[in-house]
């Protein structure tokens, strides 16, 4: 994420990320950038784009190899998108910001090392800069700065046939000068380009810290681009890291779900909920709430966490239920949605969170005890969620509806469509396969339960409101990959706004134009 956060209003940059996991969502948030499945380079998508070619028989018979066939397929990946304009501009973009995740050495990254190999080759010393991460510990006992796992990966890259120009060494402390002396001897880095990214007190800080390297410069003048390329405008940026760093207030968000052992499942919802915050002047206080732990009857909770569960329940502002697959947990997430409907608390339900509301709803105010999704149960006599695929039935990975879809707000007058600043429709990201039965909505509605937004066609409900409810919102799509540091999301802004009490103040100001 280094080169993205350095070079922000610089110049027009493109991004192509090779074997990567959250860094691709970070590289949006940084930059407030829209990608598409084109910046994002897997193996599958290589190897399976060379079995088409070989089996429409586009080598002629040729035995198919890692090299060239696999090479050349990424390098023409590479050259492909390098031409498509950047988004919200004209023309190509003059930088492609290339990522090769893992590690040195790795069987699983050598096509694509080998790959930029050929590529480093083929376009010029001028037209190619490598930037290579690596680790520098420090002895805990003694204190001493290691530079040997650095010195080791560039020799293991160098062998290669790649040598880094630029290093980027992470530590917990700020290396030391000698450090930076012995690796620019062993690594043949000069000690200009030998780049230190230490612990910050939060991420906003990683581009004024590289900035104060004068990081941006070393790169620019690898790549000739020094006459042409703007220096770094990084003054709201400045401020948004000082403000981040003075907050002293806090909102606390019961985050129910079935991944929190494993928190960077909800990456993107927690990005989401720290932009809504900052802009409200708060710190988010997240208590992860294992959806398990709610349930009386779960073999896996003990009665320490089912009690410490629902003490963190009943002690939040707010309560949040993310995405999800599978039915493990769901009758905790029930038990959350009834408790912040009963309640009064601000309830804010995402993809799986909407459809639980919906569950929820369905049994405890229309009655219908057995009411569920056919994910959870294919049996049930109540379907109130079903399978709504947007492709293949038969496979898989094809079923899913993925991607940029619009929803119409069906109501100017309710709390989502007035966040989104009162437009017709909004288009935001999905990736499920289950949604609200359409057959369903006319009963749903008379008992009180509004479908304020649905899709084109008017059979897939993307947004409902509880109108008697202080906030009550559930959204089939996913508004955090929108949510930028500058820009939070509207909806994540309206759940901590009414968290906080200030939602209808906020709503009136913004009715009266201020």
């Amino acid at each position: 994420m280094l080169v993205p956060c350095l070079l922000l209003n610089t110049g027009k940059f493109l991004f192509l990320m090779m074997a990567v996991d959250l860094d691709l969502g970070n590289y949006e948030r940084f930059l407030d950038l829209t990608l598409t499945r084109e910046n994002n380079i897997t193996t599958g998508k290589i190897y399976q784009s060379v079995l088409e070619k070989e089996r429409r028989g586009d080598y002629l018979g040729k035995t198919v190899q890692v090299v060239p066939h696999i090479t050349d397929a990424i390098k023409n990946h590479i050259e492909s998108v390098a031409t498509i304009p950047v988004d919200g501009q004209e023309g190509p973009a003059d930088v492609c910001v290339i990522e090769l995740g893992g590690t040195v050495g790795d069987i699983e990254s050598m096509p694509f090392i080998e790959a930029l190999r050929q590529l480093s080759f083929s376009v010029g010393p001028d037209n190619f800069c490598l930037i290579h991460v690596s680790l520098v510990p420090v002895l805990g006992v003694v204190g001493e700065q290691k530079t040997k796992p650095t010195q080791h990966s560039v020799r293991e890259l160098r062998a290669l046939g790649l040598t880094p120009h630029l290093l980027a060494c992470r530590s917990a402390q700020p290396i030391l000068d000698n450090t930076k002396e012995k690796l620019s001897q062993f690594c043949h880095v000069p000690a200009g380009n030998i780049l230190n990214v230490h612990d910050v007190p939060n991420i906003w800080h990683v581009p004024l810290l590289l900035r104060n390297q004068n990081a941006h410069l070393s790169i620019l003048k690898q790549l000739n681009l020094l006459r042409i390329a703007a220096a770094p405008d990084l003054r709201d940026w400045t401020n948004l890291a000082a403000t981040h760093d003075n907050l002293t207030n806090s909102v606390k968000i019961a985050m129910v779900g079935k991944y929190v052992g494993l928190t960077d499942s909800y990456l993107s919802v927690v990005k989401a909920l720290l932009h809504a915050c900052i802009a409200c002047s708060l710190k988010p206080s997240i208590d992860w709430i294992a959806a398990s732990d709610l349930e009386d009857e779960s073999s896996k909770s003990t009665p320490e966490a089912h009690a410490a569960a629902w003490e963190a329940l009943r002690k939040a502002s707010c309560v949040l239920v993310p995405g999800g697959f599978g039915d493990r947990g769901v009758k905790g997430m029930i038990l959350a949605a009834k408790y912040a409907r009963e309640n009064k608390v601000p309830y804010f339900g995402i993809c799986l969170g909407m459809q639980i509301s919906v569950i929820e709803f369905a049994r405890s105010v229309l009655g219908w005890e057995k009411a569920n999704s056919t994910e959870f149960d294919d049996a049930t006599p109540n379907p109130v969620v079903i399978f709504m695929p947007e492709g293949s039935k038969t496979h898989m990975g094809s079923t899913m509806r993925l991607g940029s879809r619009r929803t119409l707000f069906q109501t100017a007058d309710c709390i989502t469509s007035r966040m989104y600043h009162n437009s017709a429709h909004v288009d935001e990201r999905h990736r499920h396969r289950y949604e609200v039965n359409p057959e369903f909505i006319g009963a749903f509605e008379e008992a009180g339960l509004k479908f304020v937004g649905k899709d084109e066609t008017g059979n897939r409900m993307e947004i409902l409101e509880l109108p008697s409810h202080p906030f009550y919102v559930g959204v089939q799509f996913h508004p955090e990959f929108k949510s930028r540091p500058r820009r939070p999301s509207p909806v994540f802004l309206g759940f901590i706004l009414a968290a906080t009490g200030q939602l209808n103040l906020y709503l009136e100001k913004q009715q009266n134009g201020s």
